[in-house]
């Protein structure tokens, strides 16, 4: 593995990145290498619930299967709060029964996220995907014991140099989630915000996958 991709929904198969691939229960594919498996808190589907967990459960079983996620917590949609929090928590469960890190959405409910993890007491690693938010916020993550993964917004904001430069060497990922851009290109910005050359950040990754995946 020369690069690691934390995060993407798009299965490029090239030899030198490992991609962890977002899939949903219900469009599973069988063709992907390595992927994550998850009710994405936008998907929640009242009438798939049981079906959809009973597929995750299976897939969390198999040695491809990476991760549990995208799951989460989404303010910003109509899907009713206490229902999404249902969810995540049977997802999380899940995790803990079977070992898994957990790719996590989290939107406007950082709050609630901390107080979920601390509550049910979950000890597998939860990576936040697609962080943006400020320095004090990764500051809480961190304290809580999170991972963050960083990709679009550290390309298009710059703002976010300064809450990267702060994260640990040891509680980061890279991603590409949706976006055009290659992972290539997101280890090229990261490693000159972190003041790496991209040999020591390809290291780093390759140590933080260590801790995380090789449970």
């Amino acid at each position: 593995m020369e690069y690691f991709n934390f995060h993407t929904h798009q299965f490029t198969n090239q030899s030198d990145v490992l991609e962890l691939v977002n899939q949903y229960p219900k469009e599973f594919d069988a063709s992907i290498a390595f992927y994550s498996i998850g009710i994405h808190p936008w998907y929640i589907d009242e009438n798939r619930i049981d079906a959809d967990l009973k597929i995750i459960e299976e897939k969390l079983q198999t040695e491809n299967c990476l991760a549990i996620g995208e799951c989460g917590l989404d303010k910003r949609i109509e899907v009713p709060f206490d229902l999404q929090i249902s969810v995540f928590e049977k997802q999380l469960a899940l995790a803990q029964k079977f070992k898994k890190p957990v790719v996590i959405h989290c939107v406007a409910a950082f709050q609630e996220v901390i107080e979920i993890k601390k509550r049910l007491k979950i000890t597998v690693p939860m990576i936040i995907h697609g962080f943006s938010k400020n320095k004090q916020v990764a500051e809480q993550l961190i304290a809580a014991g999170f991972y963050l993964s960083f990709g679009k917004y550290l390309l298009k904001n710059p703002d976010l140099k300064t809450v990267f430069e702060y994260v640990p060497n040891d509680r980061f990922f890279l991603e590409t989630d949706t976006m055009e851009e290659s992972i290539e290109q997101v280890y090229e910005l990261a490693s000159q915000y972190k003041g790496l050359n991209i040999k020591e950040l390809k290291t780093i990754i390759s140590s933080n996958y260590k801790s995380v995946f090789s449970k």
